[in-house]
């Protein structure tokens, strides 16, 4: 069964004044791994973002949803979506009881039934993923479970898809979504200045051993 799978960050001595520059280094570590070999410029940009207050029942205070392809009509939206800028703007009214998050893309692969009695073909497509900075007081202080930065993947599916059949195109293909996972947390533990780091699901499941298991598959 498919379930939903987060990084959560946690820095030594925080304090709220420096939660944009610690979104700006994950958000930039996140773009170093969604470029690499891809000509999309868009993968290093921010897509959406959003300023939620006291809890996730709340309504944004904030959004702004950013044009990264051609359908950008000025400067103002490309230069807006590029990261110091999209953080500089939704955090610019810094308090203790919100949250900062903010969308990227990067490209996974994917399977795409053919059809009845063909094989699963496999396209890269661009998957979602929200990168949220909380305050001390945002919902009752959850940060201390979440992290004071949290990465949220969406589902475990690009990684695990217990449910398909492992031919050796299948295996491919997944072992380079578990190499870019693993490639983007290692990189936030190099660079970001992290205490700890936490990878974990939604139910609880333990991750570790389900890539672990899915990677023996694979080799």
């Amino acid at each position: 069964m498919a379930d939903q799978l987060y990084l959560s960050l946690w820095y030594p001595n925080f304090r709220l004044e420096s939660l944009p520059a610690a979104l700006v280094g994950v958000l930039r570590q996140f773009a170093v791994i969604a470029k690499d070999g891809q000509a999309n410029s868009a993968l290093g940009r921010v897509a959406a973002a959003s300023v939620y207050p006291i809890d996730w029942t709340e309504s944004p205070t904030y959004q702004r949803i950013y044009v990264n392809d051609e359908r950008a009509q000025t400067s103002e939206d490309t230069e807006g979506s590029i990261i110091e800028n999209a953080v500089a703007e939704a955090t610019e009214q810094l308090h203790d009881d919100m949250a900062y998050e903010f969308e990227m893309r990067w490209m996974l692969w994917l399977p795409d039934p053919a059809g009845a009695g063909l094989d699963t073909a496999w396209r890269l497509e661009p998957w979602r993923v929200k990168i949220t900075g909380f305050g001390p007081q945002f919902d009752a202080g959850s940060f201390e479970q979440n992290g004071q930065i949290r990465v949220d993947f969406g589902l475990d599916t690009p990684w695990v898809l217990e449910d398909e059949s492992l031919d050796e195109d299948a295996a491919e293909r997944i072992k380079h979504n578990v190499e870019k996972l693993l490639a983007f947390t290692l990189s936030v533990e190099k660079h970001c200045g992290i205490s700890s780091r936490l990878l974990w699901t939604e139910s609880g499941e333990p991750l570790a051993e389900k890539l672990i298991a899915r990677l023996q598959r694979l080799n």
